[in-house]
C-alpha cells in the first residue's frame, strides 16, 4: 500500500484549476514582488485570525528573527523557549547574539511548561518564546501572566498551528507578536517558502515591516539595519486559494486524528495526543508516545515501519540543548527530564486531508503486528 506522509500532489490536484488561475493572473500583471495578492492575503489572514496586522515574509525562520529584532532582542539578551522544537526557534535568537534558555515541556502536550519558566528568568531575559507544537496550543494564560509580571515580551512560534485556538482565541495572536510558516507541508502551505508575522500592536507591526525592508519605511531612507524578507506574489496568490480551503482541511485532519485515537485506544504502551478541553488541536502532526517500558522501544517500531514502507517521522530525536552548537555552550537550561524522555518516545504517523480510513487501519494493523511479535517473543 502506497501511504503518503503528506500528499501534496493529491491536495494540489483537488484545487488545481483555482491555483492555475491565480498564478496566471500574477504572470499577466507581472508584479512578482509586492503585487496586490500580497496585500490581499495579509488582509484575508488578518480576518481569519482576528488580528489587526499581518506581514508576509520570506519564511518562518525570518518571521522569528524579524519578530525578535522588532522587540530589540540582541547581544547579551536571553530568550526562554523549549528545547523540544525545530532548530529555527532558537537559531533566530542566536543569529542576533541572544542566548536561548531552555525550559522543560508538559509531557502531555509537548509544549513549554509554564511552571518551568519563572525560575529561569534573570535580568537579561527579554522574551518568552512558546512554541505551539504539532498543532497543539501551548498553555498561554500562565505564560502571559508571567511575562506581564516581569515585563517580558511574548513571541509565539505558531509555525505548526495556524488556526488552532486557545480559549477561543487563535494562536499566534495572544502574545505581543506571532510567527507563521507556510512551508509546503504545513496545514496552510505554499509551493515554496513563505512566512508571516502577526500582531495587534501597531508599533510592532510598523517596526517589523521596516526591519523586513532593509530597515526602511521608504526607499533610500533606511533608519535601522534590517533584512530583506518578502513573501513573493505568486506564493501569496497560492496561499489565498488555499486559505479558502483551510477550515475544510483542518476538519479533515481532526477526523483522521479521531480515527487514530480509536485504533490505539487504551493500548498499554501507546499514548495518543492529548486533548486539552480549552484548546483546539489542528494536528499538523499526529504524534504518539511509545513507552520506554515497551521492550521493542520506539526505534524498533520505527525500523519495522520503514521495513514495511510505512512513512513515519521522529520529531524530534535530538533536543536542541544536545545539538553540537548548544552542547558545547551558548545556551542555558533548567532540568529537561521530560524533554529528554519525549525525544526517546515520540513517533509521528501520516496525517493529511486525503488519508483514508483504510490506510489508517493498515498502519494500525502493522503497528499492532510489531507489538504482538515483540511481546510474544
Amino acid at each position: 500500500m502506497n501511504v503518503k506522509m503528506a500528499d501534496l500532489r493529491g491536495q494540489h490536484e483537488m484545487i488545481a484549476p483555482e491555483i492555475d488561475k491565480a498564478i496566471q493572473s500574477v504572470l499577466e500583471h507581472a508584479a512578482f514582488i509586492r503585487g496586490r495578492e500580497v496585500d490581499e492575503l495579509e488582509s484575508e489572514l488578518a480576518d481569519y485570525l482576528d488580528v489587526s496586522h499581518v506581514l508576509g515574509v520570506a519564511n518562518g525562520t525570518d518571521a522569528l528573527q524579524i519578530a525578535m529584532m522588532s522587540l530589540d532582542i540582541g547581544p547579551g539578551d536571553e530568550i526562554i523557549t523549549s528545547a523540544f522544537t525545530v532548530f529555527a526557534t532558537a537559531e533566530a535568537g542566536g543569529l542576533l547574539g541572544a542566548t536561548p534558555v531552555f525550559a522543560d515541556i508538559d509531557p502531555r502536550t509537548f509544549n513549554i511548561d509554564p511552571e518551568c519558566v519563572e525560575s529561569l528568568i534573570t535580568p537579561r531575559t527579554k522574551a518568552i518564546v512558546p512554541v505551539h507544537l504539532f498543532g497543539q496550543p501551548a498553555d498561554m494564560a500562565p505564560i502571559m501572566e508571567i511575562a506581564h509580571r516581569h515585563g517580558l515580551g511574548v513571541i509565539e512560534d505558531n509555525a505548526q498551528s495556524i488556526g488552532a485556538e486557545y480559549r477561543d482565541q487563535k494562536t499566534g495572536c495572544i502574545g505581543d507578536i506571532g510567527c507563521l510558516s507556510f512551508f509546503p507541508t504545513k496545514n496552510l502551505g505554499c509551493y515554496g517558502d513563505g512566512g508571516a508575522i502577526v500582531t495587534n500592536d501597531e508599533a510592532l507591526h510598523k517596526k517589523a515591516r521596516m526591519v523586513s525592508n532593509h530597515g526602511a519605511e521608504r526607499k533610500y531612507h533606511n533608519e535601522i539595519v534590517g533584512v530583506n524578507s518578502r513573501l513573493d506574489t505568486i506564493q501569496a496568490a497560492i496561499l489565498k486559494v488555499k486559505l479558502r480551503h483551510l477550515d475544510t482541511y483542518q476538519t479533515r485532519r481532526q477526523q483522521v486524528a479521531r480515527i487514530y485515537d480509536t485504533l490505539f485506544d487504551e493500548h498499554p504502551f501507546i499514548t495518543t495526543p492529548h486533548h486539552a478541553p480549552d484548546r483546539t488541536h489542528v494536528y499538523h502532526q499526529y504524534t504518539l508516545r511509545i513507552s520506554e517500558e515497551f521492550p521493542g522501544k520506539r526505534d524498533g517500531l520505527a525500523a519495522f515501519l520503514a521495513e514495511h514502507r510505512i512513512p513515519h517521522a521522529i520529531y524530534y530525536p535530538v533536543p536542541l540543548h544536545n545539538l553540537p552548537v548548544f552542547a558545547r555552550g551558548g545556551c542555558r537550561k533548567g532540568p529537561l527530564d521530560e524533554t529528554e524522555k519525549a525525544s526517546r518516545e515520540v513517533l509521528s504517523l501520516p496525517i493529511h486531508p486525503l488519508l483514508t480510513e483504510h490506510e489508517q487501519q493498515y498502519i494500525a494493523d502493522k503497528i499492532m503486528q510489531y507489538f504482538d511479535r515483540v511481546v510474544s517473543a
